[in-house]
């Protein structure tokens, strides 16, 4: 469920682009009325802001948004623009092709999302960038992680609630004996199950493998392998069982200790948005005791932290 409020009496998308306009115009920027506006459009609106603006001043909302802002609230309004494929897209781009490859942030994307967002999100990638998805992590992967991911982004999976209860108990078996039975570990068994089932399937898997051995399979997961292979096979595993309570887990990493992880905190606000930050904040306050708003209030300042409460609504 999406956090984002949109007033109910909604100014067109014209006078948004008359009111963005002048919050440009003369010295610095009126940002408040920039972060009121836009925390406050869902993605079509969004979209309908940017076209009138195009029309009507002959230049782009996002080269504009991108030269009158700064910092973190500029990143995250430039990320906040684009509906969320593009966004999506983007993200994967920037981390698999920066001036830093980042293979994490590559992974937990591709790793939490459906396996119909996936679809939507090559086409989209080509579209902008002239490369394929699955070229670019080719390039810049390695080992069990690429053969993982590689294999997430290509197979098809199922996305309804039904499971074979026979296939669960086989999958446990397959698991239990291609890692914590033998010694060493056989990935391709593992690479197989998590990239072809779906997340109903592998939920019920994981709760199968607790009762047949003892333990969760996440743990069979941390002994049997390391680095991303690991960290892909967790973020699969975890977002097959509850996506709101791995992204509150994240979020709660990402402010923990001393300093913020801006770009976590920011990627997953901004991408959760719309989708589910509604279970996200729910899953956050029942682990962590306190408010993921509060939390962000803490960590964050100025309008940074207005337009990052806004897209998380008032707290319940």
């Amino acid at each position: 469920m999406s956090t984002v409020n949109v007033p109910p009496v909604l100014t067109s998308a014209r006078d948004d682009a008359i009111h963005l306009h002048r919050a440009f115009k003369g010295i610095g920027c009126d940002t408040t009325t920039v972060v009121n506006i836009l925390a406050h459009r869902n993605a079509t609106q969004r979209a309908l802001i940017q076209q009138e603006y195009r029309t009507m001043y002959s230049e782009d909302l996002d080269k504009r948004l991108s030269s009158e802002l700064s910092g973190d609230l500029k990143k995250a309004v430039l990320l906040w623009m684009h509906d969320p494929v593009r966004r999506d897209a983007t993200i994967m781009r920037q981390a698999l092709s920066g001036t830093i490859v980042n293979l994490r942030i590559a992974t937990e994307v591709l790793c939490s999302r459906t396996p119909s967002q996936i679809q939507q999100l090559k086409p989209v990638y080509h579209e902008m960038f002239g490369a394929y998805l699955e070229h670019d992590i080719e390039h810049q992967a390695s080992g069990d992680h690429k053969k993982l991911v590689l294999a997430y982004v290509v197979t098809p999976r199922h996305e309804g609630p039904e499971v074979d209860r026979m296939m669960v108990e086989n999958d446990a078996i397959s698991l239990f004996k291609a890692g914590e039975k033998r010694l060493g570990t056989d990935e391709k068994t593992f690479i197989r199950i998590f990239s072809e089932r779906s997340r109903a399937h592998l939920a019920a898997v994981n709760s199968a493998y607790h009762s047949m051995y003892g333990k969760p399979l996440t743990k069979a997961v941390k002994k049997e392998t390391s680095g991303n292979f690991e960290f892909a096979l967790l973020t699969i595993l975890r977002c097959a069982e509850n996506p709101g309570k791995y992204f509150a887990k994240a979020l709660r990493k990402a402010m923990k200790g001393l300093g913020t992880d801006d770009t976590t905190l920011t990627r997953i606000i901004v991408t959760r948005a719309e989708i589910d930050m509604q279970y996200i904040k729910a899953e956050y306050i029942k682990k962590n005791g306190k408010p993921l708003n509060d939390a962000v209030h803490s960590e964050t300042s100025g309008h940074y932290r207005a337009f990052l409460l806004s897209l998380l609504g008032p707290n319940h």
